[in-house]
């Protein structure tokens, strides 16, 4: 005796813009990220609108299964940084497998700048 489920045909996929905003929200909660950054083009579109892309420096290649992420950040003036890399890796992995189901297999976290609160503040 067959199921219903046997005979339904089922598939969930994730765009990457929303495997990207949940690794932007994920990171941006580590201590020690001060902010994720994007390329020229995306610095100048922040500075004409609300400054609130949470998927501004992140690229997301996105599986069936699987997904790879690279991030670029700026890292708060004397925090470790492998310390960071590896609390965003794993909170990453974590978090995507909860809320998608999707293992996180290539992670890269390029650091772009390093800043003071008081630096991030004074520039915004």
């Amino acid at each position: 005796m067959e199921t219903k489920n046997e005979e339904l045909e089922r598939n969930l996929t994730f765009d990457d813009q929303v495997i990207a905003k949940i690794a932007g929200i994920t990171a941006s909660q580590v201590p020690g990220i001060i902010s994720l950054d994007g390329n020229m083009l995306s610095e100048f579109t922040d500075k004409l609108t609300q400054g609130n892309d949470q998927t501004k420096g992140i690229e997301a290649q996105v599986g069936e299964k699987q997904v790879a992420l690279k991030l670029a950040v700026t890292l708060e003036y004397g925090k470790s940084a492998e310390t960071v890399f590896t609390e965003v890796s794993d909170k990453l992995t974590q978090v995507l497998g909860e809320m998608t189901g999707l293992k996180l297999v290539k992670f890269e976290m390029h650091i772009n700048d390093v800043k003071t609160r008081e630096e991030l503040k004074e520039n915004n």
